[in-house]
């Protein structure tokens, strides 16, 4: 009975620690993903670099491209990601990958011109050599009310 009760014990302490450090990497890829929307609304391309893998691809409504061509628009101001307001995020980790979904509002300014709209966002982060990288941000387009089940 002691042997039992000493391992339930061991049991939910292993699964309280597994979800809370599960709960500290979510959080670290939320506050990347929201650093991220600053670095673009900034123009930080240097930043935007080093996060984005070599082979990273990004989803528009105008078309797919990859990390060269989406530093070059950031830079550039073709695409000024002005504010992105984040209204829900859901991460969920598979090892060392991480799917963030968010639901936001992203002005920006597209050839001159400001424009609002409604996306939901898929962000794929995979750790590598001890760092959080990009490897694919894709926007859908959605409707004001659409909403992410946790």
């Amino acid at each position: 009975m002691k042997r039992l009760f000493i391992g339930l014990i061991i049991i939910t302490a292993a699964a309280h620690w597994s979800f809370a450090q599960n709960s500290d990497v979510e959080q670290e890829i939320k506050d990347l993903s929201q650093q991220k929307w600053q670095w673009m609304a900034d123009k930080n391309v240097d930043r935007l670099a080093e996060l984005f893998h070599e082979y990273s691809r990004f989803i528009h409504m105008s078309g797919t491209w990859g990390k060269a061509r989406e530093l070059e628009i950031i830079e550039s101001g073709s695409i000024w990601y002005k504010q992105a307001d984040v209204h829900d995020v859901v991460v969920k980790l598979f090892g060392e990958t991480a799917i963030l979904w968010n639901r936001i509002t992203l002005v920006a300014v597209v050839r001159g011109n400001e424009v609002s709209n409604e996306f939901t966002v898929t962000e794929v982060f995979q750790k590598q050599q001890g760092e959080w990288i990009l490897l694919d941000l894709t926007f859908s387009s959605v409707r004001d009310t659409h909403s992410i089940e946790h």
